[in-house]
């Protein structure tokens, strides 16, 4: 080819092109991780200062729940409507939705035993007998209840000899994914998922009323603290002296300065009939509460943070006993 050749132009003309639609595309390339590590430090600083909103909010709940408890040593009282309500909390990027409940207002899956003096966990007939009673009255059928609540307690204690209906280690090595009970408390409600007998059905009805506290203590239902909607944990504790019509009456008839104690709380009104405290466990009905839940939702850009929080007011000053993230009715 000549020197000057129109082709040998053509071809540097071409060559050129080549390079630049190249460069166009390493340009492309880069343009386009720059902005996925842009959104992703952007992500990864929201969900920072979302768990710091997180934090601090905990703080703030754990003050609130502090000046409850301290406005009686006799009795817990929610005077000012602190508990069981969704509390917003405006932010300058974002914001939080906060609830707190009294955590001890549920069924202790943990109560399911009790410890001896070896600290070997041993079924507690109590505790079985109450967790069959919310059960009946969630309609959940006997059969498929005695299945389920002794499948759970086998799950909890040490031994490795099934209930009548229960479900040790050898029902489940049998799976197709095997696996073996826990045989220690029980540290999040989701762990029942996994007991023979536990529907998604029957979870999902069950779920709002239960509870795993870090003790195995009968559930310490606080008669003062207790919403209407929660009559059937009264129920429960007693199903044949505390029908669900009279836990409801009872509830709907509760001082506004709450119950000195359970006695006085069970102790028949007019038009009310049945018995008072029989059939209730000594010292399982209280006036006074240790436990609460801190439930918050945390919006920053377009990070979501969802924080569980047990708080033990147990203590002075009060102390996060559990602490877990994400939806808690999804697990």
């Amino acid at each position: 080819m000549k020197p000057g050749d129109p082709r040998e132009r053509g071809a540097a003309l071409l060559s050129v092109l080549l390079l630049v639609a190249v460069m166009a595309v390493i340009a492309a390339v880069m343009l386009d991780r720059l902005n996925l590590a842009v959104r992703l430090a952007g992500n990864g600083q929201a969900m920072t200062q979302a768990r710091l909103y997180a934090n601090s909010a905990e703080t703030l709940a754990m003050a609130r729940i502090k000046a409850l408890v301290d406005q009686s040593q006799e009795r817990t009282v929610d005077r000012g409507g602190l508990l069981g309500r969704d509390f917003p909390l405006p932010l300058a990027r974002g914001t939080v939705m906060m609830r707190v409940d009294d955590a001890g207002n549920c069924f202790n899956l943990n109560s399911l035993v009790e410890a001896d003096a070896q600290g070997t966990l041993k079924l507690r007939v109590v505790g079985l007998s109450q967790l069959r009673a919310l059960m009946a009255g969630l309609a959940i059928p006997e059969a498929e209840a005695a299945v389920a609540s002794d499948a759970i307690a086998d799950w909890i204690d040490s031994d490795s000899v099934p209930a009548p209906n229960g479900a040790e280690d050898e029902t489940y090595q049998g799976s197709a994914v095997p696996y073996r009970t826990a045989g220690r408390l029980i540290g999040d409600v989701s762990e029942i998922r996994a007991v023979r007998g536990m529907t998604a059905q029957y979870y999902q009805r069950l779920r709002p009323w239960l509870c795993a506290l870090p003790g195995a203590d009968l559930s310490p239902i606080n008669i003062n603290t207790l919403r209407p909607d929660q009559a059937l944990l009264l129920t429960m504790l007693s199903p044949k002296t505390i029908p669900v019509e009279r836990a409801r009456a009872l509830l709907a008839r509760r001082p506004a300065l709450g119950w000195a104690s359970a006695d006085d709380a069970l102790l028949p009104a007019g038009g009310e009939t049945g018995g008072s405290a029989g059939g209730v466990p000594l010292n399982q009905l209280q006036v006074r509460s240790r436990w609460f839940a801190v439930t918050q939702v945390v919006t920053v850009d377009s990070a979501v943070v969802e924080e569980q929080a047990l708080i033990d007011v147990g203590s002075n000053p009060p102390r996060v006993a559990f602490r877990s993230w994400g939806d808690r009715f999804s697990r």
